[in-house]
Formats: structure tokens, C-alpha cells, sequence
């Protein structure tokens, strides 16, 4: 609470310094905007390119397998072996009314390995799959 000195009135200020509360919140505007691609990155995997891909955001409403260049899966970032694959992605599926999985391969994973976890999926009853690609530069007939 300041007072005002020398001023005709002599009671003190009613005025609400916002300079502090615009100080915090603009640090944590900063803070927010480096931490929130951290929490989305999930499994590190360089993904193939296609001409023909579609835009699609991730949320966190999807469900994402992944699948690095050793062979190793992720669900939602997690890693996870390939056994437990069906069941961890089943569990979340299980009160979700839209059971859509997308997979998300690097290129040099094994052809196989994405197969199987095809093959994993559709074992839990999830027919649609989706692939994620980057799309190739100058894509669209430039």
C-alpha cells in the first residue's frame, strides 16, 4: 500500500500495481512455451516422406505407436515391449468410442516390425490404422 506524499489528499492509494502480475505471467508464458514441445515429442524417429500425405494434428486424444529404427515400440511416448503393445493399447482404447490407433515409424525401421504391430492391433479388434509421414518437399506438382 503506497501513500500519497505531498498531495492534497492524504489517504492512501487505491490503485492495484499490475506491473509484478505482468511480470509473472509473462515468465510463465515463456516457461509454458518451452516445456510444451518437450511433452508432446514422444519417441525420437525420423519419419518417411510421401507426396500424398495428409495434415493431421496430434492431440493427446490420439493414440500413437511408434516405432524407432531398432525395433522398439512406444505407445503415447512410453516405451513399451512388443508383447505388452496389445494390451497397453487396449487399455486406453477401452473407454474411447473412436478406436483409431496411428502409427508412427521411423524410416529405417524394419518392415516386419511395423507389420507386427499391425498384426498386435488388429488382434484387440482396431481396424483403422493410420500411418504418419512428412510430406515431400515441393509435393503437389510445383
Amino acid at each position: 500500500m503506497g501513500m500519497d506524499i505531498g498531495a492534497s489528499k492524504g489517504g492512501p492509494k487505491s490503485d492495484i500495481n499490475v506491473t509484478p502480475l505482468v511480470d509473472v505471467m509473462l515468465v510463465l508464458l515463456i516457461i509454458m512455451m518451452i516445456v510444451a514441445p518437450l511433452l508432446q515429442k514422444g519417441a525420437d524417429v525420423r519419419l518417411p516422406t510421401a507426396a500424398f500425405s495428409s495434415e493431421k494434428p496430434e492431440t493427446q486424444d490420439q493414440t500413437v505407436v511408434a516405432i524407432d529404427n531398432q525395433g522398439r515400440y512406444f505407445v503415447n511416448g512410453v516405451p513399451v515391449r512388443e508383447e505388452e503393445m496389445r494390451q497397453r493399447v487396449d487399455d486406453i482404447l477401452a473407454d474411447k468410442s473412436e478406436r483409431i490407433v496411428l502409427i508412427k515409424a521411423d524410416d529405417e525401421a524394419q518392415y516386419g516390425a511395423i507389420m507386427a504391430a499391425m498384426d498386435q492391433l488388429r488382434l484387440v479388434g482396431i481396424e483403422d490404422i493410420g500411418l504418419i509421414t512428412d510430406p515431400k518437399p515441393n509435393a503437389g506438382g510445383n
